[in-house]
């Protein structure tokens, strides 16, 4: 099974709860939620109280990547708010075991991310605990930039990494990921996608952006 996860962080938030619906519709199987603290990224965006909305909005899984500098003071506000999913950055977890343990005290599936410049051997402590691993293939921040292929070398060193350690965590990306670029990822060997310009902005709708990125999933033959 593969995950695609559309980023809202794209969507239009006059209507989120209508997009969201149709993402739902069209088949999404997560939803993904971007937040930002204006610190460890540049950009400044959603709380809680957006993850409530979406709640609200669905009953899919809500995939919150907190790219925040003080993840611990933030987990039990998420996952009351109803994330299913919180994920923390290695660069800021002094704890990252102890961190992905709380996380799934609060019942919720626990995933740990870096940024394209960290090393992946920063995740190994994490592996063992860990539900989900993102790979970020941008420098995270804001919405619609470009893939960077160098990150490609690290999908495959994490996956790599997850099969040693016998992990069945979810392998997710997230950065410029599109029709033209998912076959790359995948072939890496990522299991879950994020998508926001390419499903939200899509010319001919939400529901197109999501087939496209199902069919080009497969790649050449298939």
């Amino acid at each position: 099974m593969e995950i695609i996860a559309p980023s809202i962080l794209a969507a239009d938030f006059t209507r989120l709860g209508e997009q969201i619906a149709a993402c739902e519709t069209a088949g999404a199987d997560w939803i993904h939620v971007d937040v930002m603290d204006g610190h460890f990224v540049p950009n400044l965006t959603m709380g809680p109280f957006i993850v409530e909305a979406c709640r609200r909005a669905t009953s899919l899984p809500i995939d919150v990547h907190l790219m925040v500098s003080n993840p611990g003071q933030l987990l039990e506000p998420f996952a009351r708010a109803g994330a299913s999913h919180l994920t923390v950055h290695v660069e800021v977890c002094e704890d990252l075991p102890g961190t992905l343990k709380t996380i799934e005290s609060l019942g919720c599936l626990a995933g740990v991310t870096l940024n394209p410049d960290t090393p992946a051997e920063r995740l190994r402590p994490a592996l063992p605990l860990a539900g989900l691993v993102l790979v970020m293939t941008v420098d995270p921040g804001y919405s619609g930039q470009e893939f960077m292929p160098e990150v490609l070398s690290k999908v495959v060193e994490v996956r790599r990494m997850l099969d040693e350690a016998g992990s069945t965590a979810w392998l997710e990306v997230d950065g410029g990921i599109s029709s033209a670029t998912i076959p790359q990822v995948r072939e890496a060997g990522a299991k879950a996608f994020v998508a926001g310009q390419a499903i939200f902005r899509h010319p001919a709708g939400i529901a197109a952006g999501i087939r496209s990125l199902r069919e080009s999933r497969k790649g050449p033959g298939g």
